[in-house]
């Protein structure tokens, strides 16, 4: 109950007896995967996953348990793979189903998503996890009144349904109303609610502050909300920048790269930081009629996990020993596997911000690829991460690690575009927003694209977006985003961090 609570402590403070009692039992050792992976000790859990799964190959339970783990790891091909089998072996087991249509959405594979879901509410019409993020499919297709609708019937049955709060209030277009304030501090308070209800609530409530203008408690419920799930994990901010640092050694001198000068033409690549306009880069390119905007693909990180697993080493640790031919082949597997992305346009995007952290790679395995750094005011772009409820991402929970991340990021995009001037392209949010036409020409004259004014128009694009700013790209571009002023000196712990000036109210001075 416990760990289903998502109560890290409480479990971790049980389980012991059970350990010592039961040391065998793979319900036990099962738990223990899923206490580890909650605490981001994701290898030994899989580990300890795999040994169960030798002894006991039919254990449905122990099976969906490995594949939620190798989903927070990043591989979700054996995620799915693994969820298949489930679905084979207990077909009436409605949270494998909602596992699957997790993990398909991941890979952006939405209809087979839709289906997987969709099964989960028929054996389980009562699974509000698959329903709120069936919404959330919805909210992709731009259909947010309809997705409202169900995240309102959720609530209505489960006050405390977190991702259905979420949800609702990461529409954006619809403003949360007082009443919703009222329920989720209410639903906060609910004994039943999990942790992960809880951040989400949270989060939620904090929108719904925010709507109506009381930035104190926005400020307040967000911290609230960070702080329980950095119970689970904490973010090491300095041996992430060491490893930053570490990974452009072994790129310096930028290695001999793929026998084909062109290869992965037709890719473009858009990383960043989350919350610092990629998703309007991707919206613009992907209006021009030779572009696919395909999202946030998890492709790339899949391939270098498949290389690290064929030499027995992580990766950047085996770059020294590639050789031309082996970025070739890297960077055809990277274009086998995206190869539906092109069967409509010759183009395609890949907007996985992360990504950032392999520009070197990406130049070494696709040297006829592009490569779009977005880039925010600093402020804007952290608290806007501090806002947004981002899944696995623990470096948002505290000013300072946020901080931190984005010089790392800042640092490495503006190494890249030294060291691969031709590749790379910084592109800058508020020079967009103050002479839209001009950047927009001048981010598709870097993609090799002619000028197409339904790029100016990408508000028109219909095309399913998945990402917290799904709806504003589905609006003319807005110049009133500068959301920090709003909370004028509350925010000087993040300037302090940042290295920016205070606070100074300008109708004072």
């Amino acid at each position: 109950m416990a760990l289903d609570a998502g109560r890290v402590d409480e479990a971790a403070r049980l389980l012991p007896t059970l350990l010592q009692s039961h040391p065998d039992h793979p319900e036990v050792r099962r738990m223990h995967a899923g206490l580890l992976g909650m605490q981001g000790q994701l290898q030994p859990a899989i580990a300890l996953m795999r040994e169960v799964i030798r002894h006991h190959p039919g254990h449905a339970p122990g099976l969906n348990t490995l594949a939620t783990l190798l989903g927070q790891a990043g591989d979700f091909d054996g995620a799915i793979h693994l969820l298949r089998e489930v679905c084979r072996l207990q077909p009436e087991m409605a949270l494998a189903w909602y596992n699957l249509g997790v993990m398909l959405t991941r890979c952006v594979r939405n209809e087979d998503a839709t289906e997987a879901l969709q099964q989960a509410v028929r054996l389980d019409p009562h699974a509000v996890d698959a329903r709120a993020l069936l919404a959330d499919l919805l909210r992709m297709r731009g259909q947010s009144e309809e997705a409202a609708g169900i995240y309102r019937q959720v609530i209505a049955e489960r006050p405390w349904a977190g991702m259905a709060w979420w949800g609702l209030a990461d529409l954006k277009t619809v403003r949360m109303e007082e009443s919703d304030i009222l329920g989720l501090q209410q639903a906060l308070r609910a004994p039943r609610a999990s942790d992960d209800d809880r951040i989400a609530m949270g989060f939620a409530l904090a929108r719904a502050l925010d709507d109506h203008g009381r930035y104190a408690q926005s400020l307040q419920a967000l911290e609230q909300a960070n702080a329980i799930a950095r119970k689970r994990q904490r973010w090491n901010a300095a041996g992430y920048s060491q490893a930053v640092d570490a990974l452009a050694g072994f790129f310096t001198p930028p290695p001999a790269a793929a026998t084909a000068p062109r290869l992965g033409e037709q890719v473009i690549f858009i990383v960043g930081l989350p919350r610092s306009g990629s998703t309007l880069a991707e919206q613009i390119l992907a209006s021009h009629p030779d572009v696919e905007g395909s999202g946030e693909l998890p492709d790339l990180p899949q391939v270098l996990a498949e290389e690290s697993r064929r030499r027995g080493q992580p990766f950047p640790r085996w770059v020294p020993q590639m050789q031309p031919a082996d970025w070739q082949r890297l960077g055809e597997r990277y274009l086998e596997r995206t190869a539906r992305w092109r069967s409509s346009r010759p183009r395609f995007t890949d907007k996985l911000p992360s990504n950032w952290i392999y520009g070197d790679a990406i130049c070494a395995m696709l040297p006829g690829a592009r490569i779009i750094g977005c880039l925010r005011d600093p402020l804007e772009t952290c608290f806007s991460c501090y806002r947004q409820k981002l899944d696995n991402n623990e470096y948002t929970r505290t000013f300072d690690d946020l901080a931190s991340f984005w010089r790392d990021c800042d640092r490495h995009l503006h190494r890249l575009a030294g060291a691969y001037p031709d590749k790379v392209y910084l592109h800058h949010y508020e020079a967009l927003i103050a002479e839209p036409e001009q950047r927009t020409r001048d981010l598709l004259s870097f993609c090799g694209l002619s000028f197409d004014p339904a790029c100016l128009n990408f508000h028109e694009n219909q095309r399913p977006v998945r990402s917290p700013s799904a709806m504003q790209v589905r609006q003319p571009l807005r110049r009133d985003t500068v959301h920090s002023a709003r909370y004028g000196a509350l925010l000087d712990p993040l300037r302090d961090a940042l290295g920016l000036p205070r606070w100074q109210d300008e109708t004072s001075a």
